[in-house]
């Protein structure tokens, strides 16, 4: 999920560089979304396996 956002990104600033500011906007959105819905699910994964990982001692 976070190489899409990266993809996104980079649409966006090239976008934004060629003057499309309707597509670069969109694609800033998305890109935005992405990462926050990735960090998200990080911090959920991050907060399982030390669950996880404390119930096994």
């Amino acid at each position: 999920m976070l190489y899409w956002t990266i993809v996104f990104l980079v649409v966006a600033i090239i976008a934004g560089v060629l003057g499309f500011t309707g597509v670069a906007v969109a694609a800033a959105g998305v890109a935005k979304l992405l990462f926050f819905i990735f960090l998200v699910l990080f911090v959920i994964s991050l907060v399982t396996h030390l669950a996880r990982g404390r119930s096994s001692v």
